[in-house]
């Protein structure tokens, strides 16, 4: 395929000046300061309410509770303020026992603006609840604890640092006060208790801040041949690969099925309209990304840990993602990707290192990032070998005599494989990476998960993609 827009050379410091758009200055997300508030009101109720609608949030489920905003020793009450649950899967029964917030101020209220500035409504990502330790639930892989939103707000500033376009956020600590407590519950609801959260910025506010005049809505998105450059779009796959996040789709042509369908072009990216015209994604959303929650409980069901030395799932994890960009973009696309991220380098261990992180959240996010960096800093790491011949079969044996996983049709080209463990005249024996989840559903394909297996060798080679841009 042939995206629109493609860049030349001559084009790049130009471009990659205009990744950052204009950004007024918001006194708000630019602290860095953790924010403090109380938060009282009728949770139970509120959460009682969502319950009983699981399908999509009722704005009259919202209930009247007190904001305390302490700043400076300074407190500010804000009565009459409106809480109502948001997302989307977080709300599901096992997923978060607290869910995620949003708390709108009364534009009446002269004193919340003067703190406040122009956020008067609070989109909170909470701490979801109490689970020990990096336990994550079944269903959609959260972690549980207070530990998620210091890690998912450490994702936003890193992709930030590293001129990823995406929603800004601000740490806060808030204390949760019940006016309908139970006696039962734990913590005890009968008494305050403080916990770990953020603010994330509002997607209009982030639009204006991005110097955007619009969205492309879903409904209207068609696809990223379409609608976007290659190297913006190149830089929003990369950015979620460095922080093992699985949980976005952009449609990238017309017939593109990977992880999206017809009702979702576009999951957890934003696609803005600037004011030259030009439509740029904006990522956001990363609470069950690999860098907040420390693994992926799906992982045996799509990749072999085997493939890197080390068997580290985030390493993994990232080299499936960068990978799969060589089966969207052409090599000059990606080399001037990868040289974008590379000037960052440094601007992205400085946020790790600054970062309120708990210990494991740190190596965890470490290890994502050194794995992303390693993986791009060279051609003859990223250019690892790839099937680049169609048609071709997986072989149990040397002698091509048992087929393996035939059911899913032959290897897609593009899929990575290992440096060979063992060859013939004809053939050689890989550990396959699947990075177009040839083999994840319906069923998993155990013996590409597993270990190796017998390829052709003609019909694989580090020469992918072949030109400057991509034909497909």
């Amino acid at each position: 395929m042939v995206f629109r827009g493609f860049i030349t050379v001559a084009l790049l410091t130009l471009l990659l000046g205009a990744t950052q758009l204009p950004d007024p200055d918001n006194a708000f997300f630019s602290s860095h300061e953790a924010l403090s508030l109380r938060l009282e009101g009728p949770f139970n109720q509120l959460f009682a309410r969502v319950a009983q609608n699981q399908k999509k949030i009722d704005p009259s489920s919202a209930v009247t509770g007190k904001l305390t905003i302490t700043e400076r020793g300074h407190d500010t009450v804000i009565d009459g303020v409106q809480i109502a649950v948001r997302g989307h899967t977080n709300r599901r029964p096992g997923e978060c026992a607290f869910p995620k917030l949003k708390v709108t101020v009364p534009s009446s209220q002269t004193a919340a603006r003067a703190v406040l500035g122009d956020q008067m409504v609070l989109k909170i990502a909470t701490h979801c609840g109490e689970a020990p330790g990096e336990t994550i639930s079944r269903k959609y892989g959260r972690l549980q604890n207070e530990h998620s939103p210091l890690r998912e707000a450490f994702a936003y500033r890193l992709l930030e640092a590293v001129g990823v376009p995406t929603l800004r956020a601000r740490l806060a600590r808030i204390t949760y006060v019940y006016t309908d407590p139970k006696s039962t519950e734990m913590p005890d609801q009968r008494q305050p208790f403080v916990r770990n959260a953020f603010i994330i910025e509002d997607d209009d506010d982030a639009v204006a801040r991005l110097g955007g005049t619009r969205q492309i809505k879903e409904r209207s998105f068609t696809n990223a041949h379409d609608q976007f450059t290659a190297f913006d779009t190149a830089v929003a796959a990369l950015g979620q690969a460095m922080i093992g996040n699985f949980d976005w789709c952009l449609k990238m042509t017309r017939d593109d099925a990977y992880r999206c369908n017809a009702r979702h072009p576009l999951w957890n990216v934003l696609a803005v309209v600037g004011a030259d015209g030009r439509t740029r994604p904006v990522i956001y959303d990363f609470d069950v990304s690999g860098i907040v929650t420390g693994h992926h409980w799906w992982f045996k069901d799509v990749y072999n840990d085997a493939f890197v030395k080390s068997k580290s799932h985030p390493a993994v994890e990232v080299v499936g993602q960068v990978q799969r960009t060589r089966t969207l973009f052409g090599r000059q696309d990606l080399d001037d990707a990868r040289a974008h991220f590379m000037r960052k380098k440094s601007d992205a261990y400085h946020v790790l290192d600054s970062a309120k992180l708990d210990p494991t959240g740190r190596r965890v996010a470490r290890e994502y990032l050194d794995a992303f960096y390693n993986e791009i800093a060279s051609d003859d790491v990223f250019y690892r070998p790839a099937v680049v011949v169609g048609g071709l079969r997986l072989y149990a044996d040397a002698s091509q005599t048992n087929t393996v996983c035939s059911a899913m049709g032959p290897v897609s080209v593009g899929t990575v494989v290992s440096e060979p463990l063992d060859t013939t005249d004809s053939m050689m024996r890989v550990i396959v990476l699947d990075t177009v989840w040839q083999w994840a559903t319906p069923k998993p394909c155990a013996a590409i998960h597993d270990g190796p297996v017998w390829i052709r060798r003609a019909g694989v080679s580090r020469d992918y993609p072949t030109g400057s841009s991509l034909t497909r």
